[in-house]
C-alpha cells in the first residue's frame, strides 16, 4: 500500500491566485499588493541560501516564483481579476459533484515527520488525499493532541474540501467538523 501512497499526484487540490498570495478573495488591491511584494521576495530564485540547495530548491523556488506573478498578473487587473472570478466559481460548481462524503474519522492518518497526510480508498484502487500542508493553506489546519488529530476551522459554518483521486475522474468531499479526533497511524 506504501508504494501506491508515494505515487500520489501531490499537487491535486485547485491551488488558487488567492491561495498563492494568501489573500482572501474578496482582498482589497491594497491587500493584495502587499501580499504579492512579499511572496515575490521570499518566491525569489535569488534567495537560495547555498550551493548544496541549488538543484531541488531552484527549482521550486523558480516554479514558486512564476506562480505568484502570475497570481499577480491575473488579481491586480480589475478586468481580469473579475474574469477569474467568474472561471473560479464555475470551477467550483463543477467540482462540487463527489462521489461520497467523507469524514475525518473515515481517512488513513500516516505522520510522516513533516506533516501527516490523510488517505481514503477510491474505487479504482488509488487513493484520494491531502496533507496538513494544503490543509493549512486552505484554511483549514490540523490540530494534534498526542496521538490524536482533528480538523480545526475558523467559523461554526459546514465547510468542506473536495478531494479528487489520483487516478480517475471520482471526487469525495472531505467534511471539516472540529468535534471529530482521529488516531495518527505510523504503520501503513
Amino acid at each position: 500500500m506504501h508504494a501506491k501512497v508515494d505515487a500520489l499526484n501531490k499537487n491535486s487540490i485547485l491551488e488558487t491566485h488567492y491561495n498563492i498570495l494568501s489573500v482572501k478573495e474578496d482582498a482589497t488591491y491594497e491587500e493584495i499588493r502587499a501580499s504579492y511584494r512579499s511572496a515575490i521576495l521570499n518566491s525569489h530564485p535569488d534567495k537560495l541560501q547555498n550551493a548544496s540547495e541549488a538543484s531541488h530548491a531552484e527549482n521550486e523556488l523558480g516554479a514558486s516564483f512564476l506562480k505568484v506573478q502570475k497570481a499577480w498578473e491575473i488579481l491586480s487587473d480589475s478586468r481580469s481579476r473579475a474574469l477569474y472570478d467568474i472561471e473560479l466559481q464555475a470551477s467550483r460548481q463543477d467540482s462540487t459533484i463527489a462521489a461520497e462524503d467523507v469524514s475525518l474519522e473515515d481517512m488513513i492518518v500516516e505522520d510522516t515527520g513533516e506533516e501527516v497526510e490523510l488517505f481514503y480508498h477510491c474505487r479504482c484502487g488509488d487513493y484520494y488525499s491531502v496533507d496538513s500542508l494544503e490543509l493549512g493553506k486552505m484554511g483549514f489546519p490540523l490540530l494534534r493532541d498526542g496521538r490524536k488529530i482533528s480538523l480545526q476551522r475558523g467559523d461554526a459554518l459546514p465547510a468542506s474540501v473536495i478531494l479528487p483521486c489520483g487516478s480517475c475522474s471520482l471526487r469525495v468531499r472531505l467534511l471539516i467538523n472540529s468535534d471529530i479526533y482521529v488516531s495518527i497511524n505510523n504503520n501503513i
